[in-house]
């Protein structure tokens, strides 16, 4: 076996290999700043203003990264999160402001949920005398956020809060408004994790009671992950996306070699800390861990990752 692991032909036998084209780089845009804002938790990540967007997206683009993913952090939250449908929202004016400047250079996505814009910090409407998180109700919201992304010039809408129907509601939605050749990038197995908690802070987005494992899924849940996605699938999701990704590599293997659709990875903010941390400490070696995690990733059935090193990886690559 040796044999092939000398020289050259170690790379024409290697069986996996990441490409530049593999990554999409998430950006958080707060309407409340107009400077940069740090993050503690995930070092070289910052909120950015709307007015910044634009740039930020286009230093992805330079490097060779097809597509950013936008987050959006708005001035006022209400129970319902109708920030998150306004056309005048932040994530609105941040995609017109990227495909102004940057036009077709750049694949822009959109996360589709409520949680950054509801002022208890919850996915869907809430019930709030019983605690409790609502899901038909929440369905229309849904799909009207997804409708004013599309209008503002998306190019792809990904709903994340884990709303049973929630495809079938934005996918109607969307082609009720013209929008039919809008692709949805489904969170259609997302998990309840504790891996998310430095994304809270960037995205502004914890909760005022309780937690999210009634609509997100059992970590120790591994079928359920196939009857979610297949259900997606039915509703219309055009590619279906596993969150988080290192835990459930697993998972991420099953779903690519059950349906063998586009599929995503979510490489999310505590995988990304974990890494950013240890090397700082000098425990690990920062860029070959980044390597290593995103390849196995890809080897796994990632068609495309979500990733905060996608910037870093594109350096390395280049």
């Amino acid at each position: 076996m040796r044999r092939l692991r000398n020289g050259k032909i170690r790379e024409m036998v290697r069986e996996t290999s990441l490409s530049v084209n593999d990554l999409i780089y998430p950006m958080f845009i707060d309407e409340n700043i107009d400077s940069p804002m740090t993050m503690s938790s995930m070092p070289g990540v910052s909120r950015l203003p709307v007015e910044m967007a634009s740039d930020e997206a286009k230093e992805a683009a330079d490097l060779g990264i097809p597509a950013v993913i936008l987050f959006g952090i708005p001035s006022n939250k209400d129970e319902t999160g109708s920030n998150a449908w306004d056309e005048n929202g932040v994530v609105q004016r941040a995609v017109h402001e990227i495909k102004n400047e940057l036009g077709k250079d750049v694949y822009v996505i959109t996360d589709v949920c409520l949680c950054e814009y509801t002022s208890h910090g919850h996915c869907g409407v809430v019930d709030m005398e019983k605690e409790q998180i609502l899901n038909d109700p929440t369905l229309p919201l849904l799909g009207k956020t997804a409708v004013s992304h599309a209008l503002a010039g998306a190019d792809m809408v990904a709903p994340s809060g884990m709303m049973d129907g929630m495809i079938k509601s934005i996918r109607n939605a969307l082609d009720q408004n013209n929008c039919k050749d809008i692709p949805i990038m489904s969170y259609a197995v997302k998990y309840s994790s504790a891996f998310y908690g430095p994304f809270r802070e960037a995205a502004d987005s914890g909760y005022s009671f309780g937690d999210r494992s009634s609509y997100q899924m059992d970590p120790a849940n591994s079928d359920e992950a196939i009857r979610e996605a297949e259900l997606d699938i039915l509703e219309g999701a055009d590619v279906i996306m596993v969150k988080p990704a290192l835990s459930y590599l697993d998972i991420l293997h099953r779903i690519k070699t059950k349906f063998n659709i586009p599929t995503a990875a979510y490489n999310v903010s505590g995988e990304f800390a974990m890494i950013k941390a240890a090397g700082r400490m000098g425990w690990l070696d920062e860029k070959k861990i980044m390597y290593e995690v995103l390849l196995s990733i890809k080897r796994a059935g990632a068609d495309m990752i979500l990733t905060y090193f996608a910037k870093d990886l594109a350096r390395m690559l280049q």
